[in-house]
């Protein structure tokens, strides 16, 4: 696996470890992590903090021209608010950890030229699963359900 994603797992856990939804992102330009996160939606009360939402607002304000030459990773698949986040900034790469938990928009992504890559990556599918299986009620909420 690569230092990528496995920083979006260290991110995950860390939700985990706060309260929160095990998922994790990183935002990487030219290899360079310009911004990481996790869920912390239950953490700071918020309604928009998923995974990718906090790596993107922890990066800060970037030109338009970073966002399009990045890559987006993420230990889940992307819901459609973080989706919508991938196509306005035009990041061109997202690098999923798992979706078999919970596919988002990953068609979306590719309908407009987006490449999605995933992984299937165990390590993200156990953590989803076991956290699903404590508790239900807060992934349901998570995911709008």
């Amino acid at each position: 696996m690569d230092i990528y994603m496995q920083s979006a797992i260290e991110e995950a856990k860390k939700g985990l470890g706060e309260g929160g939804i095990p998922i994790g992102s990183v935002l990487v330009h030219k290899g360079l992590i310009l911004g990481r996160g996790h869920n912390r939606r239950v953490q700071k009360g918020s309604s928009i903090l998923h995974g990718e939402m906090d790596a993107l607002e922890n990066a800060g304000r970037l030109p338009a021209q970073v966002y399009r030459e990045s890559v987006l990773y993420t230990t889940l698949s992307p819901c459609s608010m973080c989706s919508g986040a991938i196509l306005l900034y035009g990041i061109p790469r997202v690098v999923i950890g798992e979706n078999s938990t919970f596919t988002g928009e990953e068609e979306l992504l590719r309908s407009h030229g987006v490449q999605v890559d995933v992984l299937q990556d165990q390590e993200c599918i156990s953590l989803m699963r076991t956290f699903i299986e404590e508790k239900p009620e807060l992934w349901n909420e998570d995911i709008g359900v």
